[in-house]
């Protein structure tokens, strides 16, 4: 591992102070649970990692019923699971942490991290960067893509986001609380993900000198919602797909959908489609189905990884019955 300064400040305003505005040079340390692997592999090297553990209002789970859920970006997600507002109103949170068989991960692992963690591509690993090309070629398209994305992969980016809990937060209507050099921000959750075009830059619109201090749920009764996770297997590890879903029911007659996929593209994948297929139609097998099959009417598989076409309209399908 390369050399670096560890600093350990009391205060978002400290944290934001030791953090470089440009990219690479620092890095900011929640759980630690990515970063220091990336370190190890030189995949990252910076020159100053902040700590952000001794930061104590990044902690916390607050719920104010009817209006709004309010957990700190350093929350682990042992702390979620174990808060009783959390499980008895917002059971698809717990749905999605519990599918994260590791208890290491459990334990230190945060909610901003869960956000903000990098690719698990193996490209980027590998220190290809996030858009590897080769003799102008994109690397993955060209390579062995089976874990690769179906969906926004016309470019060189066709990693996919890893975050599991993600696209549950995004289809419950989510907001990400941001703070830097000019103060606090607050963005829709969906917003802090992005494909890079250049070199250089990153999958997440934070920037070098912010760091994500609270997640906001909205909190809203008799919303129905699941998360269904496809896995080549039930030992800690990746999900193949994900689908997460947020229903709003008027009888068996659904009011409103959300459909979020995960796992299929370089950022949570709104489903538009499979939204519109539910959107109006009663709550059945049925209308599931023609959803799921909406989900992919623009799927772009590359050579290895079109399993992963069917594998998304089953999910969909099963997440929008369990959520019923």
């Amino acid at each position: 591992m390369q050399p670096f300064e560890y600093a350990s400040p009391t205060s978002r305003s400290e944290a934001v102070r030791l953090l470089s505005p440009r990219w690479g040079e620092t890095e900011a340390l929640a759980g630690g649970t990515d970063l220091l692997g990336l370190m190890k592999d030189y995949v990252c090297t910076p020159k100053r990692v902040v700590s952000l553990k001794r930061i104590a209002d990044l902690r916390g789970i607050h719920l104010v019923p009817g209006k709004e859920l309010r957990v700190g970006a350093m929350t682990t997600y042992r702390e979620l699971t174990e808060n009783e507002s959390v499980r008895r109103h917002f059971p698809v949170l717990i749905q999605a942490i519990e599918r994260i068989r590791s208890e290491q991960l459990r334990n230190m692992g945060s909610i901003g991290g869960g956000m903000l963690q990098r690719p698990r591509d193996w490209y980027f690993r590998l220190g290809y960067g996030l858009l590897p090309e080769k003799d102008g070629q994109a690397m993955i398209a060209n390579g062995d893509n089976r874990y690769a994305a179906i969906f926004g992969n016309s470019g060189s980016a066709s990693w996919v986001s890893p975050s599991t809990i993600a696209p549950a937060l995004i289809a419950l209507g989510a907001r990400a609380a941001l703070y830097g050099p000019r103060g606090l921000r607050v963005i829709d959750l969906d917003r802090l993900f992005t494909t890079p075009a250049q070199p250089g830059e990153r999958e997440h619109t934070l920037r070098p000198n912010e760091i994500l201090t609270e997640i906001i749920v909205p909190h809203r009764e008799g919303i129905r919602s699941a998360v269904y996770e496809v896995r080549q297997k039930e030992a800690s590890d990746y999900p193949l797909v994900l689908a997460a879903v947020t229903l709003e029911l008027r009888g068996r007659s659904i009011r409103s959908a959300r459909v979020i996929l995960g796992q299929v593209a370089p950022v949570p994948w709104p489903s538009h489609e499979a939204e519109s297929a539910l959107v109006g139609k009663t709550l059945n097998e049925e209308t599931a189905e023609a959803a799921g099959e909406a989900a992919v009417t623009h799927a772009t598989p590359l050579s290895m990884n079109r399993y992963k076409v069917q594998l998304t309209r089953v999910a969909v399908k099963r997440a929008i019955l369990e959520a019923a």
